[in-house]
């Protein structure tokens, strides 16, 4: 019998009907269970970052290709006494999933957890000190980073750069100095209240990273309120402007290429022809891409999370065969992987 139907139905505090998922996700309502979302660009060391504050074993890449694939929690582990579970995001210039998938993925865990009470302690971003300055995929990942979180969580967000023993010292705090004090950078999120500060790849050093987010209240990220409390479609909140743009800028991009190219084949030499022709449908298959992101994100996004929600139920009681210590990782694993899977097949065209 689904846990649903064992509780009276009754609303949440915000007034709307609480669903399997706010009920399930109810047993974890302890004010000690802490959780921290980290985000960042792929390859920043997000992923090694959490395995070494938590003791996971989360699967990393030496490159710059993605290993995460979905929204993942830690093990839960213990901080002076507060349990702690981190939670890992593919980035938005992710090697196997579009930026679509991915806001859309991030976006519905964000959205039902939060529905279910679940506020999180704060978010770390974290940032290669390799890199010589935010360049043009950072800065679409840090831009998107702001629009998800609101310039009012900012406060409980920290920066991090890491990294730091695969480059020189002084190089590396010189990139540093000029990350936290230009506009293009780090500096309008620091103004707002966000830490800045630097991992030096020991559990030491995470933990103590993660120590600065324990004594914040709990906030709603800007994503979280949007999709809730102001009933946003996904296309309409920060981010999901912030990507059409983005979108929009690509599409555009491509049209002047195939314009180019065309006006190339009306005089190139016939033997010259072919080759353009195939680069020419290339940038046109591009396009299609891009457009159909656009289409894909102000589509569908209630549906999934009504599968979300109808899958929860099936694996309710499975979430409750726990211990307490591990309830809450349990509870987001459950969601991380259905968010995945419908989100996957979403983009494979059904279910």
């Amino acid at each position: 019998m689904a846990w649903q139907s064992q509780r009276p139905h009754h609303r949440s505090s915000r007034g709307y009907p609480v669903s399997t998922m706010d009920q399930i996700m109810g047993q974890i309502g302890d004010e000690q269970n802490v959780l921290i979302v980290v985000m960042g660009a792929t390859g920043s060391g997000k992923t090694s970052f959490i395995n070494m504050a938590s003791g996971s074993n989360l699967r990393t890449s030496a490159s710059l290709a993605s290993c995460t694939d979905r929204v993942q929690p830690s093990e839960s582990f213990t901080i002076d006494g507060r349990l702690v579970t981190l939670i890992d995001t593919p980035g938005f210039d992710d090697s196997e999933r579009s930026d679509t998938d991915v806001l859309k993925m991030i976006a519905l865990f964000l959205q039902v957890t939060y529905e279910a009470g679940k506020k999180l302690a704060g978010v770390i971003y974290v940032h290669r000190i390799l890199d010589p300055k935010l360049g043009g995929v950072s800065r679409r990942n840090f831009r998107m980073f702001r629009q998800l979180c609101g310039d009012e969580t900012l406060k409980n967000v920290v920066i991090v750069t890491s990294m730091w023993d695969r480059t020189d010292y002084g190089t590396a705090v010189s990139r540093e100095r000029e990350l936290s004090s230009s506009d293009d950078c780090f500096k309008v999120a620091l103004d707002h209240g966000a830490k800045f500060t630097r991992h030096q790849n020991n559990m030491s050093s995470a933990q103590s990273i993660i120590r600065l987010l324990l004594p914040n209240a709990p906030q709603a990220l800007a994503i979280q309120r949007e999709l809730v409390d102001e009933r946003k479609a996904i296309s309409q909140t920060g981010a999901g402007v912030e990507l059409n743009q983005e979108l929009l800028k690509q599409a555009q991009k491509h049209r002047e290429e195939m314009e180019a190219l065309r006006q190339e084949m009306s005089t190139a030499m016939r033997a010259d022809r072919q080759q353009i022709a195939a680069e020419y449908q290339k940038v046109a298959a591009e396009l299609k891409r891009v457009q159909g992101e656009s289409e894909k994100l102000a589509d569908g996004f209630n549906q999934e999370k009504a599968r979300v929600e109808q899958m929860m139920q099936v694996q309710d009681q499975a979430v409750r065969d726990a211990n307490r210590s591990q309830l809450t990782r349990n509870l987001l694993t459950v969601c991380s992987i259905i968010v995945t899977a419908v989100i996957g097949v979403e983009s494979n065209g059904g279910f």
